[in-house]
């Protein structure tokens, strides 16, 4: 058993060398240890030198050497920040990415562009997940009418108990891709799907591979079958004005552009790059 660390500083210390020497990022003991004493980063940093009891070394130590096995963090806590929200995660869920924050930050400019500033938007989001897209969108854009699906019963389990924590009221459905909302007409349609193919697993990390759902990560024809399934199935269901967002592996812009190119000949389909200068999103926009 691990020696007990009489300070808040010394478990810190020896939980990130001890990640470190697993061949984990030593960050996430900071975020570990806020979670076991919830305190945030400020409140750590000035807790540093006060006691840290027996029962709280204990409980952080079992969660440091369980991330040292590789199961994210954010599963062992249950939680992940994404927007500055806390979204409930599980091994259900993929867990949100930052680069995501990033199609919200866009839809936001783009809706403000295109429609008036009275109308109330129609949103569907495929294949929610964790909620985050959907909950963040109605929680930015309080006026917009959200949807969100997902084909995994679970996953909108924990979809709906977010709304229900951060308060977004969202129509949710279960079904596979579009059919759930195909019996209306959108102005906005997002969507961030499983797209890495099969032959890529052999260089996704162990913490993903072993632990996030494949069926939530993984798409025949090297990722992209959901995006040409979409693509096909949208120019019946798309208002006009409207505009479509996916989110998409950093090697898929220019296929899934002519994806979407060819279903909507005469919109504006443009591939954006994200924070890190790495195509991260494919936005169409429907005019006439």
């Amino acid at each position: 058993m691990i020696p007990m660390c009489k300070t808040t500083y010394e478990a810190l210390t020896r939980a990130s060398s001890f990640l470190e020497e697993n061949n984990r990022e030593k960050e996430v003991a900071r975020y570990l240890l806020q979670h076991v004493l919830k305190k945030n980063y400020s409140e750590l940093m000035m807790a540093m030198y006060e006691e840290i009891s027996q029962e709280d070394f204990q409980t952080f130590w079992a969660y440091v050497e369980e991330h040292a096995t590789g199961r994210p963090f954010q599963y062992i806590i249950g939680q992940e920040t994404f927007y500055g929200r806390d979204f409930i995660v599980n091994e259900n869920v993929l867990i949100p990415r930052p680069e995501t924050e990033e199609l919200i930050e866009d839809v936001k400019k783009r809706a403000l562009r295109l429609f008036d500033t009275n109308k109330i938007i129609q949103i569907a989001d495929i294949g929610t997940g964790s909620g985050a897209i959907a909950v963040t969108i109605k929680k930015e854009m309080p006026t917009a009418k959200v949807t969100a699906s997902d084909i995994s019963p679970k996953a909108l389990e924990v979809a709906m108990k977010n709304a229900k924590l951060l308060d977004a009221e969202i129509d949710f459905k279960l079904g596979d891709l579009l059919k759930p909302i195909a019996d209306q007409k959108w102005d906005v349609l997002l969507s961030n799907p499983p797209y890495i193919g099969k032959r890529e697993a052999v260089s996704l990390s162990d913490t993903v591979i072993d632990y996030e759902p494949h069926l939530a990560l993984f798409a025949e024809e090297d990722g992209l079958q959901l995006y040409r399934k979409m693509a096909e199935q949208l120019p019946a269901i798309m208002n006009t004005p409207s505009f479509i967002g996916f989110e998409i592996g950093y090697e898929q812009g220019p296929a899934v552009q002519k994806m979407l190119q060819t279903a909507f000949p005469t919109a504006l389909v443009e591939v954006v790059k994200d924070i890190n200068q790495k195509n991260r999103f494919v936005f169409c926009t429907i005019v006439e």
